[in-house]
């Protein structure tokens, strides 16, 4: 144990690094960050930016666990580890990668993602979510929605994750607000709730015009009074709404839990609860660490 402090929780994606210094009681001790994402290191930088943000806890002669998930495991991070095949259960600590290193102060394991060989999908990092989801909630049978760049749709069953389905709804807003025709139109900021709830509903009943209706945006801040806050809320809910028609054989009739406590989750609830979702939503920074948490026990367990 070193300085009080027992193991190391990572969450390692794509722009951010977020750690964790977790004590013997499974309290957090300290949370740090660092924009060193995957994206930005090559594969023999990962151990030297990861020690150089503990170094002031590692001690000669003590070895400290970390627990990695997300990115990190890519082809492109620090080692790959590979993807468990649906259905089966979130990734245990069992099936992490244990990562050789060049600080013996430090023991790496990394959670692998999960992957769809039929329609096929991956994740990487969400399942680390899942896992701390249904740490809490054993009994749960119903369909997980995590929003974000790529929304993840996973159906749950008996502690399985059974299936899955990937929206890039996040990516395609960011590309049409910022790079399209429409970034002249479109506000950076502000926000109509009423803009947005009746283009959910617009898309969804008519998804096949919705690439019309995206175009419409910019005329009528030409032609009309469309603010572009305005014209900011529909497009999400154009996007959201043709999401929710194309995830509905997921959602229907389903309990839904949302993992994501940021204004995008906002968005998928009162959409969902507006079609007569029955939706719950949960704090995912908090799932991410109670996945990594259960993931630790196993390791732990399973190397005393």
């Amino acid at each position: 144990m070193t300085n009080n402090i027992e193991w190391v929780a990572v969450d390692w994606g794509t722009s951010n690094l977020r750690l964790f210094l977790m004590r013997p009681d499974g309290t957090v001790a300290e949370q740090r960050n660092s924009d060193k994402g995957m994206g930005t290191l090559a594969p023999d930088e990962f151990e030297p930016t990861l020690v150089a943000l503990i170094e002031d806890i590692l001690e000669p002669g003590s070895v400290l666990p970390i627990i990695c998930c997300g990115m990190v495991g890519a082809k492109q991070g620090w080692q790959e580890a590979s993807y468990l095949s649906v259905p089966s259960q979130p990734p245990k600590g069992s099936a992490a990668l244990r990562v050789a290193t060049n600080d013996a102060r430090i023991a790496v394991w990394i959670l692998p993602g999960m992957q769809q060989v039929n329609h096929p999908d991956v994740m990487r990092g969400e399942e680390t979510q899942i896992a701390g989801f249904l740490a809490a909630n054993p009994k749960f049978d119903g369909v997980l929605c995590l929003p974000g760049t790529h929304t993840k749709w996973v159906r749950i069953s008996a502690e399985e994750v059974v299936s899955f389905q990937t929206f890039m709804t996040g990516e395609l807003f960011a590309l049409l607000s910022k790079q399209s025709v429409l970034r002249h139109s479109v506000a950076t900021d502000g926000f109509d709730d009423a803009a947005f709830d009746e283009a959910v509903s617009d898309a969804m009943s008519r998804p096949q015009g919705v690439t019309s209706k995206l175009f419409a945006l910019r005329a009528g801040t030409l032609v009309s009074n469309l603010s572009a806050s305005q014209a900011r809320a529909q497009l999400s809910g154009y996007l959201i709404g043709m999401e929710l028609a194309g995830a509905r054989p997921y959602w229907l009739g389903m309990e839904v839990a949302i993992i994501g406590n940021d204004a995008l989750a906002d968005l998928y609830r009162k959409g969902l609860v507006a079609q007569g979702g029955w939706v719950t939503t949960h704090d995912a920074a908090g799932l991410t660490l109670a996945g990594l948490a259960t993931a630790y026990s196993d390791i732990k367990e399973k190397t005393a």
